[in-house]
């Protein structure tokens, strides 16, 4: 079975994307095409990246026991669901960071993204931006993105989603997504 990875993209206090990283992964599970698990950057504390050499040439060996780890975790998955806010019209920093410790491991493998911001532009202009770091890292992201406009109102108390719509959209990407993690686990054997 595929293993697709959710990676929650902020570590910021009183983050709203614990409740959308759960609820990608409680849909996610619904599906039985492949596994998912969360990756939560709060759990992966890499220092900025600073190596002399770039991640293309470290090839794997990054001289730090976190990055050697973040490679081997990466490295397993076949697809990924990126779940980032927006802050002042960008993705969160230690998201972009995340992306530069590494550069093999992100190769050849499908990308979806969920957006968020407490605003009407819904994560949109982050989503964008990422596109273009995932393309130079040789991913392939999908057509389908869900964004999820005032996330602080799409959530009931308990952490289940208000406007099933979102449900139905977040359904339609993960089909989608792992179409993509076949043909591209095909192309990386």
């Amino acid at each position: 079975m595929r293993n697709i990875s959710i990676i929650l993209g902020s570590t910021r206090e009183g983050r709203q994307g614990e409740k959308v990283a759960k609820w990608v992964q409680t849909v996610a599970a619904s599906h039985n095409d492949a596994s998912y698990d969360l990756l939560d950057l709060r759990d992966w504390p890499l220092p900025f990246y600073n190596l002399a050499v770039s991640a293309d040439a470290a090839k794997g060996e990054y001289g730090l026991a976190m990055a050697n780890q973040w490679s081997a975790r990466i490295g397993k998955s076949d697809g990924f669901v990126i779940v980032t806010p927006e802050y002042n019209h960008g993705y969160p920093a230690v998201l972009k960071n995340s992306f530069d410790w590494l550069f093999r491991e992100w190769n050849d493998k499908p990308v979806a993204f969920v957006g968020y911001s407490n605003g009407p532009v819904s994560g949109a202009r982050s989503v964008e931006q990422l596109r273009q770091v995932v393309i130079a890292l040789q991913m392939i992201p999908i057509r389908h993105d869900l964004l999820l406009p005032f996330v602080g109102k799409q959530f009931s108390e308990t952490g289940d989603m208000v406007d099933e719509k979102f449900s139905r959209r977040l359904d339609v990407m993960l089909t989608h997504l792992v179409e993509y993690v076949e043909l591209l686990a095909a192309k990386r054997a």
